[in-house]
């Protein structure tokens, strides 16, 4: 997994292979970007190249295949336990920091979901971050960079990782044997997201997006169990809920963006429901529609109340 396989983040790609080349590399870095952008595949490829000692990782000796398949010995990856990131599990890893390492010339770690460390495990991994026992690579990752602790924030050298081109997601997405409809299609509803691009062109979104925002357009309070419902069904659905969300966010700016420039729809072959839609919305309803949107997957994020929350957004969206 060498830097080459990475793909649309040249910048940040070329900050790291300078810091290798310099032997600069900082201690604790935090890879701030969008899910599904390349930060935890550009952590692995730094972690192989440092391990390799090289700009570039060779790919081909033990220690890279050891990375490539989750086996080195040298390496720890921390996720969160549930909704947060705890304290055992930081206590854990300073002790797996502290021993020697077997193979590699100095230990690292990934913690990818750093805005999930709460205080009490943020402030136990603070003394560890300004001095890594060994000279550790730690690598941060999150996807929400204004819910990470300050203070973890300030022992970190950020790196800002893009949303990738749709373009750039539809060329990858045809290589790979999707049709090039579809690929056209789940690269601008991506987000610049490639892991979102491939959740929607190959696990059926696209296929039932048009059922679900129909459905989801058709609420009203006359009929308010048929709302209770949908809040009901797609709360229960906890892997689709953000994707589905992630539709009707992608519709609801279409709307808002229609009456200027309406050959710029993300949702182009929806022309007619989007121009439907923007005849009944007013702009300013629309705005606000998106702005709790926003807030409600935010919200979902730290695990609310997923019907409840639902719920509220429906009725507002019956009520436009």
């Amino acid at each position: 997994m060498p830097f080459s396989d990475v793909i649309g983040q040249d910048r940040a790609i070329a900050v790291l292979k300078r810091s290798i080349a310099l032997e600069r590399v900082a201690h604790a870095y935090l890879f701030s970007g969008i899910e599904g952008c390349g930060k935890k595949k550009t952590a692995l490829a730094m972690v192989q190249a440092v391990f390799c000692g090289k700009e570039e990782a060779c790919g081909v000796c033990s220690s890279c295949r050891k990375i490539a398949s989750g086996q080195h010995p040298d390496l720890h990856i921390l996720e969160p336990d549930g909704a947060f990131i705890k304290i055992d599990q930081v206590r854990e890893l300073q002790k797996e920091l502290a021993y020697r390492p077997f193979e590699a010339p100095k230990k690292a770690c990934i913690i990818d979901g750093a805005e999930k460390l709460n205080l009490a495990s943020g402030n136990a991994l603070l003394k560890t971050l300004e001095e890594p026992p060994g000279n550790a690579l730690m690598i941060l990752i999150t996807a929400e960079r204004s819910a990470v602790l300050q203070t973890i924030l300030s022992r970190c050298q950020t790196l800002e990782f893009q949303p990738l081109p749709a373009e750039t997601i539809e060329e990858r997405l045809v290589r790979d044997q999707f049709g090039a409809e579809a690929a056209r299609v789940a690269a601008t509803l991506s987000g610049g997201s490639l892991s979102r691009a491939f959740e929607i062109a190959g696990d059926g979104v696209l296929e039932g997006r048009v059922s679900f925002l129909e459905r989801v357009l058709a609420l009203n309070l006359k009929n308010i169990n048929t709302l209770f419902s949908a809040a009901e069904e797609l709360a229960a659905d906890k892997e689709g809920l953000p994707g589905f969300l992630e539709l009707l966010l992608s519709f609801l700016r279409d709307v808002l963006i229609y009456r200027s420039t309406p050959d710029a729809l993300a949702n182009s072959d929806l022309a007619q429901l989007v121009a439907r839609e923007a005849e009944r919305c007013p702009e300013t309803v629309t705005m606000e529609l998106i702005e709790q949107l926003v807030a409600l997957r935010r919200l979902l994020v730290r695990n609310v109340n997923a019907r409840l929350a639902l719920e509220v957004f429906f009725m507002r969206l019956a009520t436009r």
